[in-house]
């Protein structure tokens, strides 16, 4: 069977991914095909391992590192009320990262309290065509987190 997560990243590799953000040393970082939490980001490992533990240990530690400056820069650009880290890998056995920004009763109608997982969405909403980006918003947002990223490289090589 074929890993969804090696050929998104062929696709990058190609030029053929509009959700494509940046490479990074050991990951890509792309907007999710889906906006329905605004701000959705993956980061995809370049290694194709279903655990963390099977990476090396100092791509192991430069991996979570990576991702934790793409977390900050979503949370910097979308500006919400939590972020969300999920490494799941039960549908796409390859490690990549799942980013959501929370806002403040993004789970009304869904929970008592109007909030919980995002996976209390059904997946016929999560996955609405209403969410996807038009080329030219996901133009803008690929851009606007791009700079953010870079921006936060600098900051901490300095």
């Amino acid at each position: 069977m074929a890993c969804l997560i090696c050929e998104r990243i062929q696709w990058i590799k190609d030029g053929k991914n509009p959700y494509f953000v940046i490479e990074l040393n050991t990951g890509f970082v792309v907007l999710g095909d889906y906006q329905r939490f605004k701000g959705y980001t993956l980061f995809l490992c370049k290694e194709h391992k279903s655990e963390l533990h099977y990476l090396a240990q100092d791509f192991k530690i430069r991996f979570l590192e990576e991702m934790s400056l793409v977390a900050e820069a979503v949370a910097n650009v979308y500006h919400p009320n939590k972020m969300n880290y999920e490494l799941l890998g039960n549908g796409d056995a390859h490690l990549h990262w799942h980013l959501f920004p929370r806002y403040e009763g993004d789970l009304e109608g869904y929970s008592k309290t109007g909030r919980g997982p995002v996976w209390w969405i059904p997946l016929e909403e999560m996955f609405d065509e209403r969410y996807r980006l038009s080329s030219e918003q996901l133009e803008s947002e690929t851009k606007i987190l791009k700079d953010e990223i870079c921006a936060l490289i600098q900051k901490y090589n300095k």
